[in-house]
């Protein structure tokens, strides 16, 4: 019995849980994502729907997802903060004096309690459910005693207006509870209403107001009705942008993948076929030291990636580039480098070493293609950012005639795409090739 009921609680659909509980549980919006729901090929409106409001693992629970749904209180929060007292004013340029203290001593409560609940839930203190809970259930016990108190101490002759002070609190203590608790919630406190609503009539004039009390219904139904929509718009909306981020982040992962294989393995393996001058003996020995280099390189990559970025991130672009020149001349390829002064701390590590990866990437093309063993590296800023211009005086290429290639497409462009910045590849017959990067400040 207890196996099927954490079956069935692993296939809760996300969109009855979250109208029958709220806005908790939107903190298991992030689990039953498929690819499914984040593909961007069109489909119907339904299809789609139907997809984001699946079935979800309500053991996993994000606590980061379930701190930040829960601001979306504070709107029926900041609705009574502003249509209590604007309704109070109303009242007290309407009747002036009569019934102004009691409709006064609403509305100072009313708002009161609202200010408390947007500064509890604003603090920077730990978010504690039970707490929520108690405060929920002070709100509701005062949102019924304004209606009683009002119908108590005020004349007949002003009890209309003077409970539309009340009302306003009531429609938002509706939608509070719909949004923090769920569906249920809010419609039993709608429906609560009414029995409170005829009691505050025979407390104020001694009879049952039927017509007067279900007037407001309509205006209920349509809190409500808001109410639900937003908690499945939010709901249905995180959902679909999860799932969006997280296919985009894979396909951002496998991108970086086949680039770092395309830099590393791939290039050992081209500049190994490539072959050159000596003897079978000494080609033996250049390929065992490629590959050990390779190896080595790679198994920092994959073991050290964290280590190995703190410690890039200390040293400024300057020395990245030169780092990868010292690493180029081991290979046969001398670089020049002209640098302007830099502020250190004017671009971000994550921008360096994408300029970085794609000077690698350049500067290896030529010495694949261009037949020469220099090139000249200047970085300067230029247009509110920082350039980097790869220069050599090689064969060159005709970019009709050979279209950009993976390292170009992805290792270079792509690369600099992903951090805000541009590249441009230069390059024509026996004029050398530039290749420009770009990256804003």
């Amino acid at each position: 019995m207890t196996r099927q009921r954490n079956g069935d609680r692993r296939g809760a659909s996300f969109l009855v849980m979250l109208l029958r509980r709220g806005t908790p549980a939107l903190a298991t919006a992030a689990t039953g994502l498929t690819d499914e729901i984040g593909d961007p090929t069109p489909v119907r409106a339904f299809q789609r729907i139907s997809r984001m409001a699946g079935p979800v693992d309500e053991r996993q629970r994000d606590g980061l997802l379930l701190r930040a749904a829960r601001y979306v209180v504070l709107v029926p929060l900041v609705y009574r903060l502003l249509m209590v007292p604007a309704t109070f004013a109303s009242y007290a340029v309407k009747h002036g004096s009569a019934g102004l203290a009691s409709v006064a001593i609403v509305a100072v409560c009313s708002v009161g309690l609202s200010a408390f609940g947007l500064f509890w839930m604003m603090r920077r203190a730990p978010f504690r459910s039970d707490l929520a809970g108690r405060l929920l259930l002070i709100d509701l016990v005062a949102t019924l005693a304004f209606e009683l108190f009002i119908g108590a101490t005020v004349s007949p002759a002003v009890f209309h207006d003077a409970v539309g002070v009340a009302d306003k609190h009531l429609l938002g203590s509706v939608a509070l509870l719909t949004l923090a608790v769920g569906i249920p919630s809010g419609i039993g406190l709608a429906a609560l209403s009414l029995p409170v609503r005829l009691l505050s009539d025979l407390l104020n004039h001694g009879t049952f107001d039927f017509a007067q009390a279900a007037s407001l219904y309509p205006t209920l139904f349509g809190v409500l009705f808001t109410a639900v929509g937003a908690l499945i718009l939010l709901g249905l909306g995180i959902r679909l942008a999860l799932a969006y981020g997280i296919r985009n982040g894979r396909l951002a992962e496998r991108a970086r993948q086949h680039r770092m294989l395309h830099d590393t393995v791939l290039q050992t393996l081209e500049a190994i076929a490539l072959g050159g001058p000596g003897d079978s003996d000494q080609r033996l020995v250049e390929v065992q030291r490629l590959a050990r280099a390779q190896a080595i390189e790679l198994r920092q990559t994959i073991e050290t990636a964290a280590a190995q970025r703190a410690e890039e991130g200390a040293r400024p672009l300057g020395e990245k580039l030169a780092a990868l020149a010292a690493e180029m001349a081991r290979d046969g390829l001398r670089a020049q480098l002209v640098i302007a002064e830099l502020d250190n701390d004017t671009l971000s590590e994550v921008r360096q070493i994408a300029i970085r990866d794609a000077v690698r990437e350049a500067m290896r093309n030529t010495m694949k293609h261009a037949e020469t063993d220099k090139v000249v590296v200047r970085v300067e800023e230029r247009n509110g950012g920082i350039a980097v211009i790869t220069r050599d005086h090689g064969t060159g290429f005709s970019p009709h005639d050979r279209p950009a290639g993976f390292g170009i497409s992805e290792s270079i462009t792509a690369r600099l795409s992903e951090v805000g910045g541009t590249s441009l590849v230069e390059s024509s017959p026996g004029s050398g090739t530039r290749v420009t990067l770009w990256v804003p400040l």
